[in-house]
């Protein structure tokens, strides 16, 4: 895949793949209540809220470019830093909650290729929740210079559609994007054993920008 997708300038946003089911229903009511204000009372009070709403969902939606970081592995997800837990196998999870405020597009930790991309049916409780873990989910594998990594995109209970960009087989430049969720959510992230972690439980994340493992 291109990098340059990921090289553009800063400063220029654009919207979201996969946000137009909710873009264009609310976008389109909000215009027509307006070109329809001056002539009835009904579209005038209509008018207000569904253009607040509109505004909402753009901003929800925004996409800005980033210049990427360089490092061995940067956060995928724009949010704060929930839990970092040691796992069994020797791996570090770190796990990233997105409020509805953050952006919603997550971001290839590092370079490789896409080994599986695995859809989950589940739940739909609080991101920030433990019981979260059994929520909706898919469930990412790359193959990387530090061999397989585990990114997982957690539904949450307004983040109800999880909209994956790239098929299995597809090879990434750090920093890509690969996926959207629409609204709060979490993204976790499992760091191979002797990686050291970088950030902190409460720590804010920016994805492509922050660097999560130490030299």
């Amino acid at each position: 895949m291109p990098h340059s997708q990921t090289s553009a300038p800063r400063g220029r946003v654009r919207l979201a793949r996969g946000a137009s089911p909710w873009l264009l229903p609310t976008v389109a009511t909000a215009a027509l209540s307006l070109a329809r204000a001056r002539r009835s009372g009904a579209a005038k009070a209509v008018a207000v809220p569904a253009t607040a709403l509109a505004a909402g969902m753009l901003w929800f939606f925004r996409d800005p470019e980033r210049e990427i970081t360089r490092g061995r592995v940067i956060s995928p997800a724009d949010g704060v830093v929930q839990s970092i837990m040691p796992w069994k196998d020797g791996r570090t999870r770190v796990a990233i909650f997105m409020s509805p405020l953050n952006v919603h597009v997550n971001r290839a930790p590092l370079a490789g290729t896409v080994t599986s991309v695995e859809h989950i049916p589940g739940g739909f409780v609080p991101a920030f929740n433990k019981e979260s873990e059994n929520n909706e989910r898919v469930v990412w594998h790359f193959d990387t210079e530090l061999g397989d990594i585990e990114m997982i995109q957690i539904a949450g209970a307004v983040a109800r559609r999880i909209v994956p960009y790239l098929p299995q087989g597809t090879k990434v430049e750090q920093g890509d994007r690969i996926g959207l969720i629409r609204f709060g959510s979490r993204v976790d992230l499992y760091l191979p054993e002797g990686v050291d972690v970088a950030v902190e439980v409460g720590q804010k994340t920016v994805a492509g920008v922050t660097r999560l493992d130490r030299d």
